[in-house]
Parts: structure tokens; C-alpha cells; sequence
């Protein structure tokens, strides 16, 4: 069962990789695959916890007393069913918990016109310069945000400015490379670094001065190289099907002035909460989110010739929020955190310790797989693969020859690859697919006019870390 587990992960990860050509939706494989895990490790709980590989079991029992005189049956089924899946549980759900606030608030912001405040003032029709803005806007836009968020926004506005299709599959290519590199520095610009920030592996004060530079680099080394191609202005685009069909809100400009402002404030707060109060991310998320329910539900009530139907409360807004994201997430945590029980992570990663002692490799290639297939399970896999040394212990020799040390260079080096890495093919990136649906983007047309630009990119900014901090 222990190989068959490994089997079962690569066919279900193929599965998720190749969801347009076998026509399976990769959240159903993905949840399939979570469960699926589960179920082989405990069906042969014996086999594979009798190595107790990494000693996770062994503490557990020791920490049990009670149970060490129960059949060792019922002690794999209280370790595997009562401990891990339920510990590991809480863990996930303080992401996915954190996602779906997010994802609300973006949704009643955007719901309400909030984010033509920022896209309405971009006016120029000069090639060069238009491409910086656009970049520069979708860069820390997507640090506040989140990638795939900023990515359709800009999209949305590109439609407003650029008539011609390839033209516009250019600038698209450049949000894409500019959504991910932004989202990479920020603890709330994506989900990988979400992930890294809600287990505390980095802090807020430790990955956006170390990224920074980094993920900026990896941008404009691409703008640079693009800006010589192009010359020239573009014509007055009239194409109107760009509009959203929520464009025209019943808010006031006032009202969705203020909506904007309490929507990005709450993802502002978020980090400043968890100081503050030092509980989960997750919380001062939801608070943002109650703040600006309440505000809505005020407001609309305050209107009363409009129909119910016009009202844009979050209750009415929750509805459009991507769950099939959720529940792919959930699924592909769960299966890596089956692998983590089981010992597969433990074993990879006595393998890459001694393969390597610097953290850039295995990182590089993290980032050059993440292009390939969904960095999610990558930085999760990375993640039980080695546990982050608290800085509580930064005096001593473990925490000072340690690279897994909290805000250490094996951590931020992972946020920054997995992140940027996703840009080098459309498909390995959550916002490189939403522009390939929106755009119909040609996979090849990217491949030729797109990935070199974010390899450079990708390259030159891990050269810049490297330079920063060896």
C-alpha cells in the first residue's frame, strides 16, 4: 500500500494536470484523491506505520499513554482518524477559511464597481508607456488582492483599451507575468504564500522586505526586453463588450467609494490583526468581511424602492464565489497530508538533504515544476516535508545552522519560485488559466512570445535574492 499510495498520487496529479483532455474537473479528482489516500493508509495502517517512518507515531503513543494498552489496531485508527486527519483538518480549514473571506470581499468590491476607481484613470494609448502602467497597476494590485482576482480585473480593462487580439494577448501575457510576481511578495497575494504565512513559516515583516526586490526584478526584466519591440500608439479601442454585466450597481458613486475603501482596508488589516491579537489570519479576515456585511446590509436597507433582486448584499453576492477552488484545495491538502503521515515527505526530504545543501535547487525546481503543474500541492508537499524552527530558537546552534528557520531563506526562496515559476507556461498558473479562458490564448502563441520573457524574469530575480542574501 505504501508504493500504491505513491502510484495513486502521480495518476490523480495527472489527472489534475490534464482536466481539459480527459474532460474531469480537477477539484473532483482532487477530493478524490484526498480521500483515497486516506483510505489506502489506514486499510493497511499496520504495514505502514509498523516502519513508523519519522517516529510521528511513536510520540504519539508516548504522549497516549492510555492507549498503549489497547490492540494496536485501534491504536493506527486513533492515531490516523482522531489525531492526524483532525489536526490536519484545523490546518486546513484556516485557509480555506481565510480564501473564502477574501474572495467574498474582492466579489462585493467588484460587484459594485469598486475596482473601475483605479482602472478608469488609465488613460494613455502609448504602447511602452501603457505596458508599464498596466504591469506596474496588475503588480501590487495582485499584492493586495490575489493573482486570479487581479488578473480578470485587468483583463476586463485591457478589453476597454486594445482593440486587436494579438495585441491584447501581449499585455495579457504581461499581467499574467505581473499578477503572479506581486502575489509572490505579499502573505495575501497568493495562495502559495497564503499557505506559507497562515503555518508561520513566514512572517508578514520577513517576506516582503526579502521578496520585494526580488519579485520586481523578475518584472521588469521582461518589460525591458518587450519595451524595444514595440512602438508606436494604439487606436481608440470601441469595443464595449468589455463592460461586466454588474457595472451599473445601485450604490451611489459615494457608497461604492466607501465599499472599495473597506474592502481593500480589510485585506490591509489582516496582517496588522494577526500582531495585534497574535490569532489566526483567518479571523481578522472574517472581520473585514462582517464589517463590510454589515455596512451593506445598512446601506441597502436605507433604499427602499429598490427590488430584493437589485440588492448586492454578500449574502446574494457569496453565491458567485469559486468553491470548486475550496474544495480543490481541500482535496489536494488532505492527499499531501496523507503522504506527510504515511512518511513519503519524510523520506523525500532525507533524500534532498543530502542531495543538496544549498536551498536554491530544490527551490528552482519547485518553481520550473509549478509551471507545469499546480504549485499548490508543491509548496504543500515542501511544507511537510520539512518543519519550519521556530525563531524563539534563533540563539542557538540548531536554529543558526538551520535552513528551514522561520522567514529563512528555504522559505521565502520557495514563496518567490513557486510563485514567479508559474508564469513561465500559461497553464501553471491559476491566473495564466483564467487569461487563457478569457483571452482564448493559444497555448504555443504564449510558449513562443511569453515564456522566454518569464523565464529571464524568473531567473533574474532568483540572481537578485542570491545578491541580497546569498
Amino acid at each position: 500500500m505504501f508504493l500504491l499510495m505513491v502510484v495513486l498520487f502521480v495518476l490523480g496529479y495527472a489527472a489534475i494536470a490534464l482536466e481539459h483532455n480527459i474532460k474531469v474537473n480537477k477539484t473532483a479528482s482532487a477530493l478524490f484523491l484526498g480521500v483515497a489516500l486516506w483510505v489506502l493508509l489506514i486499510l493497511d495502517a499496520g504495514g505502514i506505520l509498523g516502519t513508523d517512518i519519522g517516529g510521528r507515531f511513536g510520540e504519539f503513543i508516548n504522549g497516549h499513554p492510555d492507549l498503549a494498552s489497547l490492540p494496536k489496531w485501534e491504536q493506527y485508527v486513533n492515531y490516523i482518524a482522531d489525531n492526524q486527519i483532525l489536526g490536519f483538518l484545523g490546518e486546513i480549514s484556516e485557509i480555506l477559511f481565510f480564501l473564502m473571506g477574501a474572495m467574498t470581499i474582492v466579489e462585493i468590491v467588484d460587484q459594485h464597481g469598486g475596482f473601475k476607481i483605479i482602472t478608469n484613470r488609465i488613460k494613455t494609448r502609448n504602447k511602452v508607456k501603457l505596458l508599464w502602467i498596466i504591469s506596474f497597476v496588475t503588480f501590487f494590485l495582485s499584492a493586495v488582492l490575489d493573482n486570479l482576482t487581479t488578473s480578470i480585473v485587468m483583463v476586463a480593462l485591457l478589453r476597454k483599451l486594445i482593440d486587436g487580439k494579438h495585441d491584447r494577448w501581449l499585455y495579457a501575457g504581461m499581467v499574467i507575468l505581473a499578477a503572479n510576481a506581486g502575489g509572490a511578495w505579499s502573505p495575501i497575494g497568493d495562495v502559495t504564500t497564503i499557505m506559507l504565512w497562515i503555518k508561520g513559516n513566514v512572517t508578514t515583516a520577513g517576506i516582503v522586505p526579502k521578496l520585494f526586490l526580488a519579485s520586481l526584478v523578475s518584472l521588469i526584466v521582461p518589460l525591458v526586453a518587450l519595451s524595444f519591440t514595440l512602438k508606436g500608439d494604439f487606436a481608440q479601442s470601441h469595443d464595449s463588450s468589455s463592460e461586466k454585466i454588474h457595472s451599473v450597481t445601485p450604490a451611489t458613486r459615494r457608497e461604492r467609494h466607501l465599499i472599495f475603501i473597506l474592502g481593500v482596508g480589510a485585506l490591509l488589516f489582516t496582517p496588522v490583526f494577526k500582531v495585534l491579537t497574535h490569532l489566526p489570519p483567518f479571523m481578522g479576515m472574517l472581520l473585514g468581511l462582517s464589517v463590510l456585511w454589515i455596512f451593506t446590509e445598512v446601506m441597502y436597507h436605507r433604499k427602499h424602492n429598490l427590488d430584493e433582486k437589485e440588492k448586492r448584499t454578500v449574502a446574494r453576492v457569496i453565491k458567485n464565489v469559486d468553491v470548486p477552488t475550496i474544495l480543490f484545495f481541500l482535496g489536494i491538502l488532505m492527499a499531501v497530508d496523507a503522504l506527510q503521515t504515511a512518511g513519503h515527505l519524510t523520506l523525500l526530504s532525507q533524500w534532498l538533504d543530502r542531495s543538496f545543501t544549498s536551498p536554491y535547487p530544490p527551490n528552482i525546481l519547485i518553481g520550473i515544476l509549478s509551471s507545469v503543474v499546480d504549485n499548490v500541492p508543491l509548496v504543500a508537499a515542501a511544507m511537510g516535508m520539512h518543519p519550519a524552527v521556530s525563531l524563539d530558537l534563533v540563539n542557538t546552534a540548531i536554529a543558526t545552522s538551520s535552513t528551514y528557520v522561520i522567514d529563512g531563506n528555504f522559505w521565502s526562496l520557495l514563496a518567490y519560485c513557486a510563485g514567479t515559476g508559474g508564469s513561465i507556461l500559461i497553464i501553471g498558473s491559476a491566473a495564466g488559466v483564467a487569461v487563457m479562458g478569457l483571452e482564448k490564448i493559444d497555448f504555443m502563441w504564449y510558449l513562443k512570445h511569453i515564456s522566454l520573457l518569464a523565464l529571464l524574469g524568473y531567473f533574474a530575480g532568483i540572481l537578485t535574492y542570491f545578491l541580497m542574501f546569498g
